[in-house]
């Protein structure tokens, strides 16, 4: 049996444990030993959205709505796999200017205003306080539905005693709990870590008992999904959340979806734990698919178990926000309930407790410290130990945020689903996104408009859904919803100047995004920036280009002596802390800060930016105003730096420009030279062999032709003899000067190309027969492998005669001695024909493959094995192939020898130019 005070023993349990984790979490800190240094921990913590909306509200919502619960999490799972690059810029632009809470990245972008720092402060309180009453609802009714276990029924709304009220200690339970672990440290830019710590198991615990519920109703209650949605098909009532419009319409959806991924930045607990919390930026990248998978995995079961509890609860006496609980107390599962209990308990924890720290954060930086040091009376800011007025601030605060949520559920929000409080606070959180997300992309986005476009829309959001819900407990007359404010139908909050057909939620965004974003925008086009204003707008969205350049404050004229500024900072964060941040700056720049007297503007910048993470940009900068003598460098003194560093800057990157051109320039003539250099050798070789080539043959017929004409008496033998060695030594003489001109107008292109198309056999036919006669002189047995189709190729016929007629005689020339064998082939390819000769001589070793194409080159190295030949029918042959789109290669045969391919394109192709 669950009695009252085994629950109360249990959450009391568990709220020590939670209270262990944080403690142990803050010690290991204290020790330089993180245990959130970790993307997981990360993660788990950033699952603070789901809060007791999530783990009760869900199903609530799905039970009256079918699937419509879906778009509040796709919102934020969209945000973290498309826009993951807005968190990583706002991520960076708060680590860089010690960023403390959402109103002081508002306030800092548009030039550290105090006002707007208080505007988005107000916004926030007032519009997160019903959220915050959300939780304590979720508490308080869960609790109250199960301390009357076995029994499954509501209790009843009834005002109960104040100190009888469940949710008045819950709330100032959690309000314990922020104190302690929220205010430890007076520089709210630090890591809350026992906090986050704590936050992180929560999440864990949620989703453990979600699913622990979900897994029971959907395969132990019933047999599966599948016997489940039979089961709600057959019942109208229910088969009508999947088959009819109870998902909502179109523009349902897109509302939610906007809303919620304006939620899962602007929200302020999600602005803590995401930004704020980040201990290390890489962790986003993790978080990008992590955090979906979240989101996935804890709405797995939120049909079925609102299927279930219809089917269970089918007269509507059992809410459907309770179904979570109830399911387990009807099925007499009361481990599961407690379990179901304690899941919900974390779910709303969590949230108050992250919420409340931001909040108080945000109200003593942005509204109280400001206001304070502006009355001079109260001498405030004379005061030695600053450090235990400002935690005193934010503790009264966290006090102040939580009994005025706990007033707002008591009077005003009992009658409200918990889904409905919700998107009251979360439309109010969206009024922020128009001034951050212009503010890190737009330069022109000023404070005025940032003024402008959040009151417009914050008066909206009130007039047309925080007031309408003061209606429905009577703190309002209906009246006013039915028929508008003195009878004026235009002004009805419901269909505010006319506009109807649109549910409640859509229509107040409506209204108050056309507002906040229209009133920013014209404002910041109509209004002009201060110096700060401009700096700030480049740092922030520039942020990845000024790493580095932490504040506006660089741009500082003026003195400040060390001394006062460390003064200044020690009563605020303490004199260890002031002396040890001094230090740290020192290090960095290789300065002795203590040996200082004047100190630089980069010391009052840092001085400044330490000083923002305890008490807010805005205050901050007004106290180290109030002890440095001097003036923020006006805007057109800024820009005319700017000019000059931008043209300096120029002139730097066209003398490198000019220097890269001339190195290149260098290197080209560098290069030129050695080609001329290497040119003018290959000229004096070519002389050289060319010469050579033509003594031998005129050598010949010299000697041979004196012997005639100086023996007059010699036989006719010996006459037909050396006649025939004349005769044979005229057409190598011949030859190779025909080859020479033929080379030498191939390489200058005035040869004259006869291209056609033909079919290659003939070609191929014509030169085996030509060369027959070589192989039979050799007695070597020549093979021919054609295929019977062949494609049609288009070159010059007669140069592809030659080309084959070079090949085939080189093959006879250097085939075996004794059993020549030479094989032709041609076969088609995807590209055209090939053609192979291929013989059983000695082959040509691989070193020398490329070089035999080369002028007056042949296999052989050895001299007096030189085989008779120009040289050049292999420089020829790849010439003519290359002209005619193809390529000429040599690779070795398995049994050894050499095989000579070429590769003729079948259809018009531009030449091949050969690498030289």
């Amino acid at each position: 049996m669950l009695s009252t005070w085994t629950i109360v023993a249990v959450a009391f349990a568990y709220l020590c444990l939670l209270f262990a984790i944080a403690y142990y979490a803050d010690k290991r800190a204290d020790a330089g030993r993180s245990i959130i240094r970790s993307p997981w921990i990360y993660t788990l913590s950033i699952a603070v959205f789901c809060t007791s909306w999530t783990f009760y509200g869900s199903v609530g919502r799905a039970a009256s709505g079918g699937i419509s619960f879906l778009p509040i999490y796709l919102g934020p799972t969209l945000v973290f796999l498309l826009w993951w690059f807005v968190i990583r810029k706002i991520i960076r632009i708060s680590k860089a200017h010690r960023i403390t809470s959402i109103a002081d990245f508002i306030s800092s972008r548009y030039g550290k205003s105090t006002s707007l720092g208080a505007l988005v402060t107000v916004i926030a309180v007032v519009g997160i306080i019903p959220y915050i009453s959300l939780q304590l609802k979720a508490v308080s009714t869960s609790f109250n539905v199960l301390r009357q276990y076995p029994e499954v029924s509501m209790p009843l709304q009834q005002n109960l005693p104040l100190l009888a009220d469940t949710a008045l200690w819950v709330a100032l339970i959690m309000a314990a709990f922020a104190i302690l672990f929220g205010t430890r440290h007076i520089d709210a830019a630090e890591h809350h870590e026992g906090m986050v710590a704590a936050v992180a198991f929560e999440s864990l615990v949620k989703l453990v008992a979600f699913l622990a519920v979900g897994v029971f109703v959907t395969f132990g209650v019933n047999d599966g999904f599948g016997d489940l949605f039979r089961r709600a098909a057959a019942e109208p009532a229910i088969a009508r959340l999947f088959f009819d419009d109870a998902g909502g319409s179109y523009l349902q959806w897109t509302t939610l979806t906007l809303l919620s991924m304006a939620a899962i930045v602007c929200l302020p607990r999600q602005f803590q734990v995401t930004v704020v919390e980040n201990v290390n930026e890489q962790h986003l990248a993790r978080a990008v698919w992590l955090f979906p998978l979240y989101m996935l995995v804890i709405n797995i079961f939120v049909l079925p178990i609102a299927v279930s509890g219809l089917l269970h609860f089918p007269a509507g006496l059992v809410h459907a926000d309770t179904f979570v609980l109830t399911i387990p107390m009807q099925e007499r599962a009361e481990g599961l309930a407690l379990l179901a209990f304690i899941g919900g308990l974390s779910a709303a924890t969590g949230m108050v407790i992250v919420a409340a720290i931001a909040l108080s954060t945000m109200i003593c930086n942005d509204l109280i410290m400001p206001a304070l040091l502006r009355l001079t009376s109260l001498r405030i800011a004379d005061r030695e130990d600053m450090s235990s007025l400002l935690i005193g601030i934010r503790r009264g605060a966290i006090i102040l945020i939580l009994l005025l949520s706990f007033a707002y559920f008591r009077f005003i929000g009992q009658p409200e689903a918990l889904v409905t409080i919700g998107l009251v606070s979360f439309a109010a959180a969206a009024q922020f996104a128009p001034a951050i997300i212009g503010g890190i992309f737009w330069k022109g986005g000023s404070r005025h408009g940032a003024l402008a476009g959040l009151t417009l829309g914050f008066v909206l959001w009130i007039y047309t859904l925080l007031l309408p819900s003061f209606a429905r407990p009577g703190w309002l007359p209906t009246s006013f919803i039915e028929h508008g404010p003195l009878g004026i139908e235009l002004l009805r909050p419901y269909a505010l100047f006319g506009l109807q057909g649109l549910d409640s939620l859509s229509h107040a965004m409506f209204w108050s995004m056309l507002a906040n974003i229209g009133g920013y925008v014209v404002v910041s086009l109509l209004s002009r920036q201060s110096a700060i204003e401009r700096i700030q707008a480049v740092l922030f969205v520039d942020v990845f280009r000024h790493s580095g350049a932490p504040s506006g404050s660089h741009f500082w004229r003026g003195s400040a002596t060390v001394p006062d500024l460390k003064d200044l900072l020690a009563r605020f964060i303490g004199l260890r802390r002031a002396e040890h941040a001094f230090a740290d700056y020192g290090r960095v720049h290789g300065l002795n800060v203590a040996k200082l007297r004047e100190a630089e503007p980069g010391l009052v910048s840092f001085t400044e930016r330490v000083l923002a993470g305890a008490i807010g940009a805005a205050s901050a900068r007004v106290m180290v105003a109030s002890v440095a003598k001097g003036e923020v460098v006006g805007i057109e003194e800024v820009m005319e730096i700017l000019e000059e560093t931008s043209q300096v800057i120029e002139y730097s990157h066209g003398l490198e420009q000019k220097s890269r051109e001339l190195e290149a320039l260098t290197a080209e003539l560098r290069e030129a030279n050695a080609r001329l250099q290497e040119l003018d050798r290959m000229k004096d070789e070519f002389l050289s062999t060319v010469s050579h080539e033509l003594r031998t043959p005129l050598t010949s017929i010299r000697s041979f032709s004196e012997i005639l004409f100086d023996n007059p008496e010699l036989g006719i033998l010996d006459r037909r003899k050396f006649l025939a060695v004349i005769v044979k030594e005229s057409e190598r003489l011949t030859r190779l000067i025909n080859q020479i001109l033929d080379l030498a107008k191939m390489e200058a292109g005035s040869i004259d190309w006869e291209m056609q198309h033909f079919d290659p056999r003939t070609v191929i036919e014509e030169a085996i027969a030509v060369t027959s006669t070589l192989f039979a002189d050799k007695a070597a047995r020549l093979e021919v492998q054609i295929a019977g189709e062949l494609p049609t190729v288009y070159a010059d016929r007669d140069r592809l005669i030659q080309v084959l007629v070079n090949l085939l005689s080189n093959a006879a020339k250097f085939c075996d001695e004794k059993a020549g064998h030479v094989v032709v082939t041609a076969e088609v390819r995807p590209d055209g024909l090939q053609i192979a000769i291929a013989d059983n001589g000695r082959g040509v070793p691989p070193e020398n493959r490329e070089l035999i194409f080369e002028k007056f080159q042949q296999a052989s190295t050895n001299l007096t094995d030189k085989p008779r030949g120009t040289g050049l029918g292999l420089t020829i042959s790849r010439q003519i192939i290359e002209h005619f789109g193809g390529r000429i290669w040599v690779e070795a045969t398995p049994g050894g020898g050499a095989r000579f391919c070429l590769a003729v394109p079948a259809r018009r192709q531009a030449a091949v130019p050969r690498a030289v």
